[in-house]
This record gives structure tokens, C-alpha cells and sequence, in this order.
């Protein structure tokens, strides 16, 4: 039986931050779906084009470069079970708001981020993210669509101007209905864990979350909570609420074992459903988003 396909042509421009970079690595990261096999063949039948001329993988590439790539259609199959419309929160020229599902790092190779650049292969800036989300954390992920924008958003979080809510469902019923945590943190690289003090210590650093208990089930003893943080450290929210005997359902690294069994949650229940901005100063390019609100779909929420 004869397979019948399309030619198609994948046409981009490279970007300053993908200059001086192979032509094979910056392939994999647009295109974390092509296989290495598939490219590889794309190149010894002259199908790969920079410029209009045939080259070889290794080559280095210039910002500006103008790449084309045909190969069948099946090549470039989504390895994401997703459709990238579903996930838009919201978009204009200068930002790209986005609901991230847990299970997917947000960078790296064949990451959330490499997928979303993806479908903007004609851009000249690719989406850029503003923060990030633990793997197994879902929900609001913010990405720049030029460098100014960037800029701008990358001070915003820094200065504390963008305001990001938390929900989690923990285990136990909090004693205290609102309150916001004091504690210090220590990331240990090697054991890819944070530790939590209560007192200051060497190499520790000083963190604060506060929750607010919006539901709780005393039948299966757990607590819906709303969650902030004054500080941004590496899985502050999840540590911190285990250190105060409140660990995230789901949560395989600081949770229960015992507890998360009576569950069958794939990944822990904590999600960003909701982004605000608050600028201390006039932003000219992004002005119009200021005291705006984003939150996601209600299919999304816990």
C-alpha cells in the first residue's frame, strides 16, 4: 500500500539569543517533536536551508538567519497532548499568558517552553517565560514576547509588582485560619530538596508565605488553602506548609506517603490559578496592564 504525505516547509528567523549556537541544537529546541533520525535524513537529502543555501548540522548559525527545513508533515506531530489554543489565557504583541499542566518542566530540552516557542517559528523574539512553576505545579505561567517586554517583567517580579495566588489542598485542618509564616530556607543542590528552619542559619535564607483556609473536609481531613508568597525561593510553598504539618495532597517529596495512598491524585494539588499586576511606576509599553487580573479556567482549578 502506497503512504501517501505532505511536504512541509519550517521557516524561521534566528534571534540574538541564538546566535553563535549549532544549527542542530537550536532544530531540537524549536522543534522538540522532530526526531534526530528525521533531521539527520533532512540533511543528507539537502533539505535543510540556511539563507537559501544547503548546509551541514554543525553549523554555526548568525542572528538574522533565515532557516527552512521540508520534511513530511508526520515529522513535526506534537509529542504534547495538548492543543496550544486550549491552554491561551490570554495573548497581545507584548505578553502571553498561559496555563501550564503539572508533569512538565517549564525549561529545558523538549520542555514547556521549547513546545510554546514552537508555534512561533516566523518570530524573530521567541516567548521568553517571566518565572517559573515547579514541574508537578500547574497553572498561570507568564512569557514575554520581545525584550523590552522582558525586561520590564523580569524588574516587576523582582520588585514585587506582579501578584501571584496560590491554591492547595493539604492534609489536616489549620489551627489558625489566616496566618503568614516566617522561616528559613536551605536548597541542597545534590539532594535536589529545600530544607526549613525556624531560626535563623548559615546558608539559609529568610522566607515568607501566608494562606488563608477557603474550604475544609473534615470527612477526608483536608484543607483548601490560598496561598501567597512575599518570597520566591525553589519549592518554598511545598516546603513550608509541610514544615507546619500541613503537607500538599499528592506531594511525593515533602508529602505523606501514607496520606497521599488514600488519594489518587498523579501529581501534587497545588496550582497558580491567578496573576495581577501592580505597578509602583508608569510602565509606557506595558501601562495598560496595570491592576489587571488573570486567572485560569475553572476546569483547571482544584
Amino acid at each position: 500500500m502506497k503512504v501517501c504525505y505532505n511536504i512541509v516547509m519550517k521557516k524561521f528567523v534566528i534571534h540574538s539569543k541564538e546566535q553563535g549556537k549549532k544549527l542542530n541544537t537550536v532544530v531540537q529546541a524549536r522543534f522538540p517533536e522532530l526526531s534526530f533520525g528525521a533531521f539527520q535524513k533532512a540533511l543528507r537529502k539537502k533539505d535543510v536551508r540556511i539563507n537559501q543555501k544547503r548546509v551541514h548540522e554543525n553549523c554555526v548559525l548568525q542572528a538574522g538567519d533565515e532557516v527552512c527545513i521540508y520534511l513530511p508533515d508526520s515529522c513535526f506531530e506534537k509529542k504534547f497532548p495538548y492543543v496550544f489554543a486550549d491552554l491561551v489565557i490570554y495573548e497581545d504583541a507584548n505578553i502571553l499568558l498561559l496555563y501550564k499542566p503539572a508533569g512538565i518542566e517549564v525549561q529545558g530540552e523538549n520542555s514547556f517552553t521549547t513546545w510554546i516557542q514552537s508555534n512561533y517559528p516566523s518570530t524573530s523574539f521567541l516567548p521568553e517565560p517571566c518565572h517559573r512553576l515547579d514541574r508537578n505545579t500547574s497553572g498561570i505561567l507568564l512569557y514575554a514576547k520581545n525584550q523590552e517586554s522582558l525586561t520590564i517583567l523580569l524588574d516587576c517580579f523582582k520588585n514585587h509588582e506582579i501578584e501571584k495566588h496560590y491554591h492547595a489542598l493539604v492534609f489536616g485542618i489549620p489551627k489558625y485560619k489566616k496566618r503568614t509564616l516566617t522561616s528559613y530556607l536551605f536548597k541542597d543542590s545534590k539532594k535536589a530538596m529545600v530544607f526549613i528552619s525556624d531560626v535563623p542559619k548559615k546558608g539559609y535564607q529568610k522566607i515568607i508565605t501566608s494562606y488563608q483556609v477557603l474550604q475544609e473536609n473534615a470527612n477526608n481531613q483536608t484543607s483548601l488553602l490560598d496561598v501567597t508568597l512575599e518570597t520566591g525561593r525553589t519549592h518554598q510553598i511545598r516546603a513550608h506548609l509541610a514544615h507546619i504539618g500541613h503537607p500538599i495532597v499528592g506531594d511525593g517529596k515533602y508529602g505523606n506517603a501514607k496520606w497521599n495512598k488514600q488519594f489518587s491524585y498523579p501529581y501534587q494539588q497545588l496550582v497558580s490559578y491567578s496573576l495581577q499586576f501592580h505597578f509602583k511606576e508608569k510602565k509606557p509599553l506595558l501601562q495598560y496592564l496595570n491592576e489587571k487580573k488573570f486567572t485560569i479556567k475553572k476546569g483547571d482549578a482544584i
